[in-house]
């Protein structure tokens, strides 16, 4: 035989608002975009890393373009302060680019003297524990 329970009745539960709502300042975004047969990927990706803790960087293909999509991260700019950070953020990646690009060159032009150096360091590290 089964036994019946009585039924208990609960109380409606009352809606309790957020504690925390989360509100962002609208994101200053801006794109930068270059000519894919002049400008290395690798030097985007390099600037990208480089502004890793201020702002993100998405790179896209576009064609025959390299688009580089920033956004600051922490919403800091706003109001009449937008296009300031957006000009300030642009310059700053686009120095990031530059900066990125001499270093590719400098190490291409001085491969042959690294490559040298590196020879005779580790060379003579060879010599000296032959000789033990």
């Amino acid at each position: 035989m089964r036994r019946m329970l009585p039924m208990l009745h609960t109380r409606p539960t009352i809606h309790m608002p957020q504690a925390v709502t989360e509100k962002r300042a609208p994101k200053i975004a801006i794109d930068v975009d270059f000519d894919a047969s002049i400008q290395a990927l690798s030097a985007l990706e390099a600037a990208a890393y480089r502004l890793i803790g201020t702002a993100t960087c998405q790179i896209e293909k576009v064609g025959d373009r390299l688009v580089c999509r920033l956004a600051l991260q922490d919403g800091r700019a706003s109001g009449g302060f937008a296009v300031a950070e957006a000009d300030s953020l642009k310059v700053r990646f686009l120095d990031l680019v530059t900066d990125e690009n001499l270093r590719a060159r400098v190490s291409a032009k001085t491969d042959g003297v690294r490559n040298v150096i590196l020879a005779l360091a580790f060379g003579s590290l060879v010599a000296s524990q032959n000789d033990n």
